[in-house]
């Protein structure tokens, strides 16, 4: 989901400082609920370890140049799941960012436009979370179905908003738009793959409701 370099240039590029302002402001709301909640310390030891899971995804996990960008197997929905809506955001503004300062540097520029397109489809699926998921059900007991509504939204919203940036940017042309078309293709077979992770995982992790830190996962996992 990176925006190349050179996709969006010039003045445009300050729109995306107003769209990622917006989606930090976000989490910063999302923060603030979460430290009420739970404690200062329980959402820096939970955004610790998103940190280090975004950052292991995108440097680690298989990537595949698609079109206008990469396609990322990224766990969005996953990080929502465990960790909830704060501490992913976290997780994922700051592995994009010590990502950039260390490994691609010449990915600092499009910042803005990577943030934007990483957090607001993640606070689209927190609400849609809130429709598909009961208030009686742990999220260690959704079905492939929620799980696969979660993950439409959160990799469509990825999807709309790498071709907005591309659209916006390039303009309309037959080259684009294919490239467009390509990306979303490919990057939309990540929805088959990603609830069943996401079960696979929530499965593996119902053996750490007695487990004694279990204030550094989301509350709702187990309740």
């Amino acid at each position: 989901m990176h925006i190349e370099p050179g996709v969006v240039t010039g003045a445009k590029i300050v729109l995306s400082y107003a769209t990622a302002f917006a989606a930090l402001g976000l989490s910063a709301k999302s923060s603030i609920d979460a430290i009420r909640d739970k404690g200062l310390m329980t959402l820096l030891g939970r955004s610790a370890i998103t940190s280090a899971l975004v950052l292991f995804f995108f440097q680690v996990l298989p990537h595949q140049p698609v079109g206008v960008s990469e396609v990322h197997l990224i766990l969005g929905s996953t990080l929502f799941l465990i960790f909830g809506p704060a501490a992913a955001s976290i997780g994922l503004f700051m592995g994009l960012l010590i990502q950039g300062v260390v490994f691609a540097p010449f990915d600092l520029p499009q910042y803005g436009m990577n943030v934007t397109t990483l957090l607001l489809p993640l606070f689209a699926m927190a609400a849609v979370s809130r429709r598909v998921i009961s208030e009686r059900t742990a999220y260690v007991d959704i079905g492939y179905a929620q799980a696969l509504k979660l993950s439409l939204t959160y990799q469509g919203g990825i999807v709309i908003w790498v071709a907005f940036w591309a659209f916006y940017g390039q303009g309309f042309g037959v080259s684009n738009v294919s490239a467009v078309a390509s990306f979303g293709v490919a990057y939309l077979s990540v929805v088959l793959i990603e609830p069943i992770l996401d079960l696979a995982i929530l499965a593996g992790v119902k053996g750490l409701k007695k487990w004694p830190h279990t204030r550094l996962l989301e509350s709702r996992l187990f309740n």
